[in-house]
């Protein structure tokens, strides 16, 4: 196994690893559930990402081992004369793994997908409890161009 970073589609396989990134920061551990065996929910969601066509998680992985992750979603639409986007959200990177540039690296593969996919623009949102989320964003060339809103269904 190499110490090289390389960047993949994720796999049935790297679920463990990426629920529990996304649980292991404050917001995670208020709606995620890293348990073993994982919950079934997550198994199933993993199945429907990978069966939609234009979305797709990511990792980066050092040696084997799952240190980042992120899910990369082509959405088609009307506006801007058709302009096909990217989005992407639930980015995380292992604590252990943090200040080592791997979510600038993460990040910069999921824009070149996009590009070669034909993206006019790539979109997040990040959550207001986040300041160093907003800096890494805009130290990337994201600006903050629009006021993100959700509406909590459940």
């Amino acid at each position: 196994m190499s110490d090289e970073l390389t960047i993949r589609r994720a796999t049935g396989a790297d679920l463990p690893a990426i629920v529990r990134m996304l649980a292991n920061d404050p917001l995670g551990k208020t709606r995620e559930r890293y348990a073993e065996p994982l919950p079934d929910a997550y198994v199933q969601a993993f199945a429907e990402v990978e069966a939609q066509k234009g979305n797709q998680i990511l990792v980066a992985e050092i040696g084997g081992e799952v240190i980042g992750c992120l899910q990369l979603t082509m959405i088609p639409g009307l506006s801007r004369l058709g302009m096909l986007r990217a989005q992407i959200e639930s980015v995380r990177v292992d604590e252990s793994r943090r200040g080592e540039r791997i979510g600038e690296k993460l990040f910069l593969d999921a824009i070149e997908r996009a590009r070669k996919a034909g993206c006019g623009l790539v979109q997040l949102t990040t959550d207001a409890s986040r300041p160093d989320a907003r800096r890494f964003y805009e130290r990337l060339g994201f600006t903050a161009s629009h006021v993100g809103m959700k509406l909590a269904l459940s």
